[in-house]
């Protein structure tokens, strides 16, 4: 295993054990171990602008009002 495989598999390993409260069951690649730790988390969805530093009106999207530049 290289030197990065190694890291991928430490990281895998304390994560398997901060979400599960054990070791690894089997030793498996780093990859692996981080697949099943993800499927094993519930789906929730992904909202990029929620952030407790962030005002709703600083926040301005794609067609929303006041995102219009004037024609020049």
């Amino acid at each position: 295993m290289d030197g990065r495989q190694q890291r991928i598999y430490e990281e895998a390993t304390a994560l398997w054990r901060e979400v599960f409260g054990e070791p690894p069951p089997v030793r498996a690649e780093g990859e692996d171990l981080l697949e099943i730790v993800t499927r094993c988390l519930p789906e929730l969805p992904y909202e990029r602008l929620r952030s407790p530093h962030l005002r709703p009106g600083t926040i301005a999207g794609p067609g929303q009002p006041g995102t219009e530049t004037p024609a020049s």
